[in-house]
C-alpha cells in the first residue's frame, strides 16, 4: 500500500528548518493536524487545519477517515522519540506512513551542553508523573528530560535536594533553535528561575556525602521503603528479582504485594516495566503507593482484594511473584494466566507453605532452594550474628 500519511517533525525554525522534500510534502497537504504551536510554525501553508482531538485516542479514528487524502501530522522534533509518531505507528500500518524526522530537543540540548548522547539518560515527564525521573537519580548521572511545564524544573530540583543531590547542576532550555531561544542555569538546592512552559531540562547529578544511593539493580535498602515489618527483605528481594528476570516493557503480578517492595524494584530494574500489586489490606496498599511514588515508579497499579478472585480480568503477566496468600488455588490461577516463557517465584516462611512448595516442585519441576540470611548486630558492646527467618523459594519458567 502506498503511504498516504506523513508525520513531519518540525522545530522552532518552522518551515525554514525542513528539507526541501519534506517542505514540499507539507506545502502540498490537504489536511494538517497538530497543536497550536505547530500550526503557528507552518502558518503560511494553505490546508485544512485540525487540532489534536480530545481524547487524544480519537486521533486514530480521525486519521483513518482521511485515508486517500494528502494528510500531514506535525510533531515536535523527532516524531518517533517520545512523540505522537510512535502512537500512530502502533495503530496504523507503518507501510501507510512516511516519517520525516527533525533534530529534536534531546539532540539540541546535548549539543548545547557538549554532552555525548551515548553517555546520558533521555527521559520524558511530559504528560506523565514527574516522580518517574526519581528512579534515575544516581551519582554523576547526566539526564535530559522533556518536561511537563514551567513548574517541572522546580519539582525536580526538590526531588534532587530531598535525596541528597542538592548540588546537582541544572540547565533549562526553551525555544531551542528559534530566535527566542533562552537558557537558565543553576543548582537544585537554590533553583528559583521562572522558565517558559515549553522547555527541556538538563541535569548533572552531584551527590553529597549523605545522598540516598538507589541503584536500579535490585536490592534496595529496607529503610528506603515504608513498611510495617512484613516485607521481602533486601537480600531475599535481590534473589527474588533475579529469578523474576525484569525485562523492558514486561508485566509483573505481585500477589500479596504488602508494601510493594518487589513490584517497585521490578519497575525500577527495566525501562517501561509495569507491575500490578494485589493486596487485601488497605493500609499496605497505601504504603505500596507511597513507596512507588518516592522511588520513582508512580505508575504501579494496585488492586484491592485477595487472589485468586482478584486476578480475574488482569492483563496476562510475564512474571508472577507470590509473596503472600500462597495456596494451591492461587498457584493454579497464576500458572494458567502466566504467558509462555513467563517466570513464577513463590516465597514461603511457614511450614504449611513450605510443604505446599515441595509438592508443587515435585509436580512441576523448577528450582527449590532455602535462603538463610544473618545480619551482624550489636549485643552488649560486641557484634554478633542475628539470623533472619529462613525463606523457602520455588522458581520456574513456563515452557
Amino acid at each position: 500500500m502506498k503511504p498516504w500519511l506523513h508525520i513531519v517533525g518540525i522545530g522552532e525554525d518552522g518551515m525554514d528548518g525542513l528539507t526541501p522534500a519534506t517542505r514540499a510534502v507539507v506545502e502540498a497537504a490537504e489536511i494538517i493536524i497538530g497543536g497550536d504551536r505547530h500550526h503557528r510554525l507552518s502558518d503560511k501553508v494553505t490546508a485544512k487545519r485540525l487540532s489534536w482531538p480530545s481524547p487524544f485516542d480519537d486521533l486514530i479514528e480521525q486519521l483513518q477517515q482521511f485515508r486517500g487524502k494528502r494528510v500531514v501530522v506535525l510533531a515536535t522534533g523527532d516524531p518517533l522519540w517520545y512523540s505522537v509518531g510512535a502512537r500512530i505507528g502502533r495503530r496504523i500500518d507503518p507501510a501507510e506512513i512516511t516519517y520525516h524526522p527533525q533534530v529534536g530537543a534531546f539532540q539540541l540540548a546535548a549539543a548545547r551542553m557538549g554532552w555525548s548522547m551515548a553517555d546520558l539518560e533521555t527521559l520524558t515527564v511530559h504528560g506523565r508523573p514527574v516522580e518517574q525521573m526519581i528512579a534515575f537519580i544516581q551519582p554523576d548521572q547526566r539526564l535530559l528530560i522533556l518536561t511537563t511545564g514551567a513548574e517541572t524544573p522546580a519539582q525536580i530540583a526538590r526531588f534532587l535536594t530531598e535525596r541528597g543531590f542538592g548540588k546537582s547542576r541544572m540547565t533549562v532550555f526553551a525555544n531551542m533553535g528559534g530566535a527566542d531561544e533562552k537558557r537558565f542555569d543553576g543548582v537544585a538546592e537554590s533553583w528559583s528561575h521562572v522558565v517558559p512552559d515549553f522547555n527541556t531540562l538538563a541535569v548533572e547529578c552531584v551527590a553529597s556525602g549523605n545522598a540516598a544511593l538507589m541503584p536500579r539493580v535490585p536490592g534496595l535498602a529496607d529503610d528506603l521503603f515504608q513498611h510495617d515489618g512484613t516485607m521481602t527483605k533486601q537480600e531475599v528481594r535481590a534473589v527474588t528479582l533475579a529469578k523474576l528476570m525484569p525485562m523492558r516493557g514486561a508485566l509483573l503480578w505481585d500477589v500479596g504485594t504488602g508494601c510493594g517492595s518487589v513490584a517497585v524494584e521490578w519497575m525500577r530494574a527495566a525501562r517501561y516495566a509495569h507491575a500490578i500489586g494485589i493486596e487485601p489490606r488497605a493500609d499496605r496498599r497505601v504504603m505500596a503507593a507511597e513507596n512507588a511514588r518516592a522511588l520513582g515508579v508512580p505508575r504501579l497499579e494496585i488492586v484491592a482484594g485477595e487472589a485468586p478472585a482478584a486476578l480475574d480480568g488482569l492483563a496476562a503477566p510475564d512474571a508472577i511473584f507470590i509473596g503472600g496468600g500462597l495456596s494451591r488455588e492461587v498457584f493454579e490461577a497464576c500458572w494458567q494466566a502466566l504467558r509462555p516463557l513467563g517466570r513464577l517465584v513463590a516465597n514461603a516462611v511457614t511450614l504449611e507453605s513450605e510443604t505446599l512448595l515441595a509438592e508443587l516442585h515435585r509436580e512441576h519441576g523448577g528450582q527449590l532452594c532455602r535462603l538463610q540470611v544473618q545480619r551482624a548486630e550489636e549485643f552488649g558492646g560486641h557484634l554478633g550474628w542475628k539470623p533472619m527467618r529462613n525463606v523457602t523459594q520455588w522458581s520456574l519458567v513456563k515452557r
